[in-house]
């Protein structure tokens, strides 16, 4: 198993081990039910904490929770720039992990104001959103100041398989990279939710105040997706899955460079292909 640095707990009363991204297990294989031994992803529930309030739980794998809470932060719009986290500590619990979040004054009593919209909100849906005019966040429009050519998008493609090193041992994770302009991956991020990878590469981005490149992710891009890369002001998101109607009209009206169906020497560019060069 993988080990991230805290002391793993024994498992009693129902009790998991935390601080693991996969664990082994025995199964039996068809056809001949052979015996053989499997690696399954770990996901456990990570409580968003700002100023003592817990804000969101979310199922996630237990790597690179300072990235998640930072990236989360700004991609969901409680936080316009990282200067407005003063910290962030992660705390292992019984049965999943706490990150405590210092959020700024002003930023956190407008978090409150909207508590009762965004209470129920996962990484995969809108529950507990009770206005549709909750779903979607008003955006600013981005910039045109990014680049990328068609031979960059294709080494990312092709990197990014070989830098999964969870999605390969077990098979059920996404990931997210950042690609710098000549398609080199500097950063790439794994999770069991789609969401939870982009909100990782989100803040390693912040923190590492990089700006120039794209992000990729091998998911689909559902308008959530979209919503967080422009709240994050990436101007390229590419996707090896398809995109939705929607994420396509809100890159659209955004200024997102949005790309489907990346693969090697192929891929759909739905809005915006001015940033893409030959």
């Amino acid at each position: 198993m993988t080990v991230i640095g805290l002391p793993l707990k024994p498992l009693e009363d129902g009790i998991f081990p935390l601080a693991q991204t996969s664990s082994t297990v025995c199964l039996q294989a068809l056809p001949g039910l052979d015996v053989r031994e499997d690696q399954l992803a770990c996901e456990v529930p990570v409580a968003l904490v700002y100023n003592g309030i817990s804000h969101a739980v979310m199922m996630a794998t237990p790597e690179y929770l300072e990235d998640f809470a930072l990236g989360f932060s700004l991609a969901e719009g409680i936080a316009t720039t990282p200067a407005e986290l003063y910290d962030i500590e992660v705390k292992a619990g019984c049965r999943g992990y706490e990150v405590h979040i210092e959020l700024a004054g002003a930023r956190f009593a407008a978090l409150k104001a909207r508590r009762r919209q965004m209470a129920g909100r996962t990484g995969c849906g809108l529950c507990g959103v009770d206005e549709l005019d909750a779903v979607f966040i008003k955006q600013a429009v981005l910039p045109f100041s990014q680049t990328l050519t068609v031979s960059a998008l294709d080494a990312a493609v092709c990197a990014l398989r070989a830098e999964q090193k969870l999605g390969q041992l077990t098979g059920a994770t996404h990931a997210a990279a950042w690609l710098d302009t000549d398609g080199a991956l500097q950063a790439v991020r794994e999770d069991v939710g789609r969401h939870v990878a982009l909100d990782k590469l989100l803040g390693w981005r912040a923190r590492s105040a990089v700006t120039a490149g794209a992000a990729l992710v091998t998911s689909r891009a559902s308008y959530e997706m979209v919503e967080k890369a422009v709240s994050s002001r990436v101007e390229i998101l590419l996707a090896m899955s398809a995109p939705t109607e929607l994420a396509v009209n809100m890159a659209q009206a955004y200024g997102l460079t949005l790309i489907g169906f990346a693969r090697p020497g192929r891929a759909n560019i739905y809005s915006h292909s001015c940033r893409i060069q030959s």
